[in-house]
């Protein structure tokens, strides 16, 4: 199918002309006996006219044509059609538009050819129903751009996934009939790129070919309903409009950025303020902790304050925090005689050898207030589980009571992993070591870590398989969980 062929008399002819463009009647070629001399304008085969069951005028080839690319282009009825609305659109324009017009060397076919009738310049409408990849697409204008001869690609489909990947268009069917500008089209309103309503296909070649309308590849969003496209058509007022709001927008941006630094910077000067005044809180309750652990020392004296800290270190958690500063912090650190004071919150200070606090084991967050806060917000403070630590976190928050950095926090038992099934939970609870909470309950750890005192001074001990005279006067008790341990024992030194 083709609506271009050679005729011996009257040279070009074109199919889809009412006067075939040399002023004769379509009745001259068609059904005529002897058959019109008519060839194929590339193969030089002779060719036919013939009419559709929908009345296209058209030229086809006769039997045994050769292999002609216009006999083997197989483009259907629906693509003529474009083609010859794109090629009446031009002419309603202004344009002069030839039809399967191929490049001197052969490497391209444009569908309708426009040219201005004075010569100055060439555009190739395309007319693409048919899938094509973007690759394609961009190749076949590539080549025909080396040439000197711009495109356009049009479509009357949906969603043609290679739109704007070149200059193109879709088109569609208007209310009262013809073709107007669905998609590709788009001017810019203020801030963004929308529809222009009611373009012709006619008004819109028009436009381009007088220039007032280029293709442009929009630097900023295209709204609903459109999808980005990274080629569009549109006038160059809107794209100098572009312009101009990019260099506001750039301008506002920088005024945001500096701004924000501006904010950042007095957020960050009035946070060093606040760390320096906070140092200084914090160093000065430290140093009056350290005075109070200091007076309680010479107060109780260095045998009884010696008797005193053995007994301390008995303390449930005790020995595991003083293992953990060791282990985790090369702090050696020893309980502190000072822990009736109310700066601790109701916990224990771990106190390091030269006599300055360095953590606090247990404190209790309602106890957390003044001295204590300013104190305990500047050091480590040491858990027996990491549920404790968290309850603690938790409820200091709930209070508002929270360093404006967060409170350093460790903990001294790791959490058990948790049980995969039924099967797991069994095995992790016969393999579980009992362990007797602070309720005043016996100790019924398996492997008891016990310690007695004796005339005021602590003794280390073990289980006995019989009563000894120690243990009918005294009571030992365990050091891992604090409860009083009723079975036979012996002292071990």
């Amino acid at each position: 199918m083709a609506f271009r062929a050679m005729h011996a008399e009257w040279g070009t002819v074109f199919a889809h002309l009412p006067d075939l463009g040399c002023g004769q009647a379509w009745e001259a070629v068609w059904k005529v006996r002897p058959p019109a001399p008519i060839t194929c304008a590339e193969c030089r085969h002779p060719m036919h006219a013939k009419t559709s069951h929908s009345g296209l005028k058209f030229f086809a080839h006769a039997p045994h044509a050769p292999d002609c690319e216009i006999a083997r282009q197989g483009e259907s009825e629906a693509h003529h059609l474009l083609k010859l609305e794109l090629a009446n659109a031009a002419r309603d324009a202004g344009a002069h538009a030839e039809l399967e017009v191929r490049a001197p060397d052969g490497s391209w076919r444009a569908d309708v050819l426009a040219t201005d009738p004075a010569g100055s310049w060439r555009i190739a409408l395309e007319a693409q129903l048919s899938p094509i990849t973007a690759a394609d697409v961009t190749a076949r204008t590539a080549r025909m751009r080396e040439d000197g001869v711009a495109s356009c690609w049009f479509s009357d489909r949906p969603r043609p996934p290679w739109l704007g990947t070149v200059p193109s268009i879709r088109l569609d069917t208007a209310d009262g009939g013809g073709l107007v500008v669905a998609e590709g089209l788009v001017k810019f309103t203020g801030s963004g790129w929308s529809v222009p309503p009611g373009a012709t296909l006619t008004d819109f070649l028009r436009w381009v070919f007088t220039g007032k309308v280029v293709s442009h590849a929009p630097r900023t969003t295209l709204g609903y309903p459109l999808r980005q496209l990274a080629h569009v058509w549109t006038a160059p007022q809107y794209t100098a409009a572009e312009d101009t709001y990019l260099v506001e927008e750039a301008r506002r941006q920088r005024e945001l950025d500096e701004q924000r630094a501006r904010y950042q910077a007095k957020a960050a000067k009035k946070r060093a303020e606040t760390d320096k005044k906070n140092a200084a809180s914090r160093r000065a309750a430290l140093e009056r902790a350290t005075k109070a652990e200091a007076d309680a020392r010479r107060l109780h004296g260095t045998p009884a304050g010696a008797r005193w800290q053995a007994q301390l270190m008995t303390r449930r958690g005790l020995r595991q925090a003083v293992d953990h500063l060791a282990r985790e912090h090369g702090i050696t650190a020893t309980a502190g005689l000072s822990l009736n004071d109310r700066r601790w919150a109701g916990g224990t200070p771990l106190i390091g050898p030269d006599g300055v606090p360095v953590a606090v084991l247990d404190p209790e967050s309602a106890l957390v207030n003044g001295e204590a806060f300013r104190l305990l917000a500047g050091m480590l403070l040491v858990f027996e589980t990491v549920k404790d630590a968290q309850r603690f976190d938790r409820n200091t928050r709930r209070r508002r009571k929270i360093p404006i950095d967060g409170w350093r926090m460790a903990y001294t038992v790791a959490p058990a992993p948790k049980p995969a099934g039924k099967p797991a939970r069994k095995a992790a609870a016969k393999a579980a070591v009992p362990r007797c909470r602070p309720t005043g309950g016996p100790c019924r750890c398996q492997e008891p870590e016990l310690s007695v005192t004796i005339s005021g001074l602590p003794h280390p001990a073990e289980p006995a398989d019989r009563m000894t005279p120690a243990a009918a006067l005294y009571t030992a008790s365990c050091r891992a969980c604090g409860g009083p341990y009723d079975n036979p024992w012996r002292r071990t030194a």
